[in-house]
């Protein structure tokens, strides 16, 4: 047991991976899907909204949490699904609902797996003209070497969500302040998971969004009903982004919050304001 009702179990995926969840709550099963940087625990808010209403599973994708693996340069997208599919053979869930990099996991499970009869995403990162692969293969060189502040910096400037003075520093100096964070959230007392453990497990995150380049088009075959979800804080190319997804896709609802950001499906120590989520979920689903 994980305490205050909530079950910690572990499921195994395809390919050998240990998939630790997270399960909570009474109803239809709906598992979460989390995006870079964090661990099934940010969504323990959204899940405690969500528990009168469905039984949630949130799972730690691999290379982070409880789903400890080691950084494979091959893994792609379909490796993320096979993840979610073992919870859904688990669990008997039959909802998903994904945050950034899970929202295009959530998408392609939806797409592919005959479990999934419905999905709910908030701000999948399509990039209309490629996310930089230079970057991204630059950010896996930082973390072999141990850099974990360039990787940081590197991680928000690639993603295109880097504040302003880290868009705007050199990048040495934005190095030395992303080494200040980092010590800093090292010293911070009740975090579930530290920069430092999280960041190596990005690359997992950078491999699925750069393998997804282009292929938005794909998911116009995809013939259930989706809801996406986007704040007006978050940054223009992710609501450009998900506008052209609602175009592209045939059972489509959008909605979009006033305030909310990036980080909306999230703890509010991390900024999100999961009951929002959690009431837009409960309509949907």
């Amino acid at each position: 047991m994980a305490g205050g009702g909530v079950t910690e179990r572990y499921v195994w995926s395809a390919d050998g991976t240990r998939v630790g969840v997270l399960s909570q709550g009474s109803g239809p099963g709906l598992v979460l899907v989390q995006g870079a940087m964090g661990t099934a625990a940010d969504y323990s808010e959204l899940a405690e909204c969500l528990g009168s209403h469905f039984t949630v599973h949130s799972l730690d994708r691999r290379g982070r949490g409880m789903s400890a693996r080691a950084y494979d340069t091959g893994h792609t997208v379909a490796r993320d699904v096979e993840d979610v599919d073992a919870v859904l053979a688990a669990t008997g869930a039959r909802q998903v609902f994904g945050l950034s990099s899970g929202a295009i996991i959530a998408l392609e499970a939806v797409k592919t797996l005959h479990r999934v009869t419905r999905a709910a995403v908030s701000e999948p990162p399509f990039y209309a003209d490629g996310i930089s692969h230079h970057g991204i293969r630059q950010l896996n060189a930082d973390i072999a070497e141990g850099d974990l502040a360039a990787a940081l910096v590197r991680s928000l400037l690639v993603a295109e969500t880097a504040p302003a003075p880290v868009r705007v520093l050199p990048f040495p100096l934005a190095r030395l302040l992303a080494r200040a964070v980092l010590w800093a959230d090292n010293h911070k007392p009740g975090r579930s998971a530290r920069l430092t453990d999280l960041l190596p497990g990005i690359r997992y995150d950078f491999n699925v969004v750069g393998g997804m380049d282009g292929k938005m088009a794909t998911f116009a075959s995809l013939d259930k009903p989706i809801l996406l979800l986007s704040g007006t804080d978050s940054p223009e190319f992710l609501r450009r982004s998900i506008r052209t997804l609602e175009g592209v896709l045939p059972q489509a609802r959008h909605l979009e919050f006033e305030g909310l950001n990036h980080s909306g499906p999230w703890n509010r120590s991390r900024g999100g304001r999961p009951a929002i989520v959690a009431a837009a979920l409960q309509n949907f689903c």
